[in-house]
């Protein structure tokens, strides 16, 4: 089926109309009608070639809500109608001992993302800045019917990076929780980590935030370029998850962790960012990276916020003001996600 879509044909030009195939429905296959699609920092570092080099035409958008058009033969947990959900991958190699355990973020082979990733069925994936997908049964979600559509959609790559982290090491009513960084990420860490009972901080650098890091949810709010604030909060956390994705100073977080704490990294920034060792075996302190999450323990966070009522906070945008977008998300000027409206393409 024909499907429009905004993509960008190099990594200095902007996104403008673009019309290609999408592959027919397969017997596995479930064929969406896109309706939202959440931009993530992510889509701006690939279509600018700032990961590496992209394959172009780019066709960002891993943060999908859409109504199910079509389902393949072999396809009985979707129905045609029903509001579904795509993330950040659409395939693994669904033999290793990740895939096994519903880890498929974790593939040994590397899975297969949204967009700009080899297929077994494509050249290469286009993702939901478009109108139009069609994915394996196995990587689409059921989506709560209680939650906004369009606020849900980042849950699908915003939420399951905060989520999984937070599930994986358990935490649970009376933690001491940080959340460093008040963005995309950051706005998700919070209202997700209360949602499982922790005491809640945001960790930021901008005084400006306060009143929403409240509102959010936080019980308390740190200018991380006070000294006295910093010194004191020191070993008051239990965790602290650093969704900051441009470069800083891992230290002054260590400073604020408990002995035996941890520092869980979902941000991503472009270049390596410094850390004082002694910061972190001066108190048997931990590190751990986390992925998104396997298909499982997403539908699984689908489900919480459902329970919850949990979405994210968005700006909704015309594709046509993607280029503008795009600018905003680097001055950080969106509270706190945009989201395309897919059915004006």
């Amino acid at each position: 089926m024909q499907a429009k879509s905004y993509a960008n044909h190099s990594a200095e030009k902007p996104f403008v109309p673009y019309s290609f195939e999408r592959r027919k429905t397969l017997a596995n296959d479930v064929a969406i009608d896109i309706e939202f699609c959440g931009i993530c920092h992510s889509d701006i570092h690939t279509a600018r070639s700032e990961w590496g080099p992209a394959t172009y035409p780019c066709i960002p958008g891993h943060e999908i809500i859409g109504v199910v058009k079509e389902v393949g033969s072999h396809v009985s947990s979707f129905k045609v109608g029903q509001r579904v959900g795509v993330g950040c991958m659409v395939d693994s190699c669904r033999s290793c001992k990740s895939c096994d355990e519903g880890l498929e973020q974790y593939c040994e082979k590397g899975f297969t993302g949204t967009y700009n990733s080899h297929s077994e069925t494509e050249v290469y994936t286009k993702g939901g800045y478009s109108n139009y997908i069609v994915v394996d049964q196995r990587f689409v979600l059921h989506v709560p019917e209680n939650l906004d559509p369009a606020a849900a959609a980042p849950l699908l790559c915003a939420g399951i990076t905060t989520y999984s982290p937070l599930k994986h090491v358990g935490v649970k009513a009376g933690d001491k929780v940080a959340i460093l960084g008040l963005g995309g990420l950051g706005h998700m860490g919070v209202k997700l980590a209360k949602s499982f009972g922790a005491d809640v901080t945001v960790l930021s650098r901008s005084e400006h935030k306060r009143a929403d890091a409240q509102r959010l949810g936080a019980e308390h709010f740190v200018i991380t370029s006070n000294p006295d604030e910093v010194a004191s909060h020191a070993g008051s956390f239990d965790y602290i998850l650093d969704t900051v994705s441009a470069p800083h100073d891992l230290t002054q977080a260590y400073s604020m962790i408990k002995r035996d704490g941890t520092l869980i990294m979902v941000g991503a920034s472009e270049r390596p960012l410094d850390l004082n060792v002694f910061s972190l075996i001066g108190g048997r302190k931990k590190m751990l990276g986390s992925l998104i999450g396997g298909i499982p323990e997403t539908q699984d966070m689908l489900d919480h916020c459902g329970k919850h009522n949990i979405v994210s906070d968005i700006e909704l945008i015309n594709p046509d003001q993607i280029n503008d977008a795009y600018e905003r998300v680097l001055k950080s000027d969106v509270k706190y996600r945009f989201v395309m409206d897919c059915s004006k393409l």
